[in-house]
């Protein structure tokens, strides 16, 4: 019989999903699921597509220096926001170039801040650990540090409403300090935690913990410390063994900057060393004797490097954008120079990272996102360009065997797909060897 030649291959096409699964920097480049992406850059997976994620406008200007705390304040009928920046408070309500300062000659910008409701009114109360602390009822601005008896409020950091009270923590101490309910000044009482935290160190915030999603009798008073001690108490009243009570310990990892706690949903999240953890699944794996595993488990190289490298830089801020599905980590490269954001769709878990907003802290303010920037207060994913200017991208999807790891494969074409309401400026590229 003849010989019958051997079968040449012939051209097959293979298509690829968008990577949706988001940025993975945890697993093997070799072994990693083909929906994830190596790099994700500026581009927001959401359940069928990745995005080129929103630019922002420079909403408020002319702060003179970096606007390092952004304060949303929520009145019965009058909602403002303010900017500090340069050791003065602007109000930013308006937008625009900003007028003469509110409050000048502050020793410092990165103030801590709650909003709260008396019987006199709403108001704003925020402190620094540096100035007196000051209140805003909607319309002025006051020195609170002859009202406020008991301790001397410029030694005041951080700030926490709990239980209709008003707490504070003390700058470089293990106590927290508390006013009589509903009350914006008044005598502060002592909560010295001083003999229950096993690590040592000192209190850098205090959060609440609410497991049902809303306010009530039983929500949790979290504490937690430089060495990473964290102190969770149920209870209304903490000068009665009746109505306060010790839940536990539990040992996170040190936390990363003063604005280390968040509310997410029924939940408060701590960015700590070990990435940005839940507390209510520390507080479970404690009881199961198991690791917990962190809202960052599939980016943890990534976040790990980068509060070794920039944990000391003033900057990190975790925040919930419901609007977009959001959950922004701020991650300070350089203090007040250049920053970038891990970003998480909160519908799907995905992550991505972005840059180009140099954002010192984030707020929320009439349901949009805000940042403060380099004398300015931006309004972000409010447009498809970073002030102006176009948004680099820069994707790499999961490398891929296309079913057939030993077998030898020559690539001839690659067509990628585009939605856009205007021909794109891209540039393709096919990486044959991760």
């Amino acid at each position: 019989l003849p010989m019958r030649k051997p079968k040449r291959a012939t051209a097959t096409s293979k298509s690829l999903p968008a990577p949706v699964g988001g940025w993975n920097s945890r697993d093997s480049i070799a072994d990693m699921d083909e929906k994830d992406a190596v790099i994700l850059t500026n581009f927001f997976p959401s359940t069928t597509s990745v995005n080129l994620r929103g630019g922002y406008s420079k909403f408020a200007t002319g702060f003179g220096a970096q606007v390092e705390t952004v304060i949303s304040y929520s009145g019965a009928t009058t909602n403002k926001m303010f900017g500090i920046a340069g050791g003065a408070v602007y109000d930013a309500t308006a937008g625009g170039a900003v007028g003469a300062a509110a409050i000048s000659s502050l020793t410092n910008s990165r103030w801590q801040y709650i909003n709260i409701a008396t019987s006199g009114g709403n108001f704003i109360e925020m402190c620094n650990g540096a100035d007196s602390v000051y209140t805003f009822d909607g319309t002025t601005w006051t020195d609170r540090s002859a009202a406020i008896t008991g301790v001397t409020s410029s030694t005041l950091i951080g700030i926490n409403l709990h239980q209709e009270r008003i707490w504070f923590v003390q700058s470089g101490t293990l106590k927290a300090w508390y006013l009589p309910v509903k009350s914006i000044s008044g005598a502060a009482a002592a909560f010295d935690l001083s003999a229950f935290a096993p690590h040592g160190g000192y209190l850098m915030a205090m959060g609440t913990l609410s497991m049902d999603s809303g306010a009530g009798s039983d929500d949790m008073a979290v504490f937690i410390t430089s060495n990473g001690d964290c102190l969770v108490y149920r209870g209304t009243d903490p000068s009665s063994a009746s109505t306060w009570a010790k839940i536990g310990t539990y040992w996170v990892g040190s936390p990363v900057g003063r604005r280390c706690l968040v509310k997410y949903k029924g939940d408060l999240l701590i960015i700590t060393q070990d990435g940005l953890l839940p507390l209510s699944q520390i507080m479970q794996a404690a009881r199961l004797k198991t690791p917990p595993v962190s809202i960052t488990d599939k980016i943890v190289t990534a976040t790990s490097d980068a509060v070794k490298n920039y944990g000391a830089n003033f900057g990190w801020n975790v925040i919930p954008f419901p609007k977009q599905d959001a959950l922004i980590i701020n991650v300070p490269v350089s203090t007040n120079a250049d920053q970038q954001q891990y970003v998480m769709n909160t519908a799907t878990g995905a992550w991505c990272n972005f840059t180009g907003w140099n954002a010192n802290c984030f707020e929320i303010y009439a349901d949009n996102l805000y940042f403060g920037g380099t004398n300015y207060i931006g309004k972000a994913w409010d447009t498809y360009a970073d002030a102006g200017q176009g948004i680099p991208t820069l994707g790499l999807q999961a490398f891929s065997y296309f079913g057939a790891p030993a077998q030898l494969k020559r690539f001839t074409m690659l067509r990628p797909t585009f939605y856009a309401s205007s021909p794109p400026s891209a540039y393709g590229q096919i990486n044959k060897d991760f």
